[in-house]
């Protein structure tokens, strides 16, 4: 049986490549890591806002706790919003290079979750970014501030990257504006949940599906 010395080289570069890359911790350990992660930030938003004001965190301020719309109305209204935001990141990863580009990599960093961590993810998100950004900082530093800082948290240093950075400030304007017209944390924590809940497990299939 003769060897095929150029099968054999695409074979050695093709290991050389898998070992170049950075090894991804197993499904279950990211998942475990990210509630830990989340679980320690919802802490820090409650302490903070009782510690600053003693006021709850589930409202921007005692006066627009008198007039918040009632909770279930907030979280319809809240998933409504989710919803329209999912379908405009979908229209951008089907008509834009760069909204590809994001799907791929966001993709590719949850490829092996199941739809049942991907919703945990969803929701432990929802609530601890929310009670951080909305509940404790929009009251101390205004809606146009921690809607910039909620987006620079999202910013990371890769080129393919930078649409979810503006996708993320714009998205902290809106769920600050939620906050802000319902009067009630549960609208913005429905909205974020809704969107993760729907886009993790999508772009974790996307991906897989690929092939890549």
């Amino acid at each position: 049986m003769r060897r095929d010395p150029e099968r054999e080289d695409m074979r050695d570069h093709e290991d050389e490549k898998e070992d170049s890359e950075p090894s991804k911790p197993p499904p279950h350990v990211f998942v475990r890591s990210a509630l830990v992660f989340y679980g320690v930030m919802g802490c820090i938003a409650l302490f903070w806002r009782m510690a600053a004001s003693g006021e709850s965190i589930l409202h921007p301020s005692p006066a627009e706790a008198a007039r918040a719309m009632d909770t279930l109305s907030a979280i319809a209204v809240g998933a409504v919003f989710g919803g329209l935001a999912v379908g405009l990141s979908e229209l951008l990863t089907r008509w834009s290079d760069a909204g590809r580009a994001l799907a791929d990599t966001l993709g590719r960093s949850l490829a092996g979750i199941g739809r049942g961590d991907a919703l945990l993810l969803a929701l432990a998100s929802g609530i601890a970014e929310e009670m951080l950004f909305r509940g404790a900082l929009q009251p101390a530093v205004g809606l146009v501030w921690a809607s910039l800082i909620f987006g620079a948290c999202h910013f990371l240093p890769r080129r393919e990257l930078f649409v979810w950075s503006l996708f993320a400030a714009a998205m902290g304007f809106l769920l600050g504006w939620l906050f802000e017209w319902t009067g009630q944390l549960a609208a913005p924590i429905a909205a974020h949940a809704v969107v993760n809940g729907i886009n993790l497990p999508r772009l974790a299939r996307r991906f897989e599906s690929s092939g890549d």
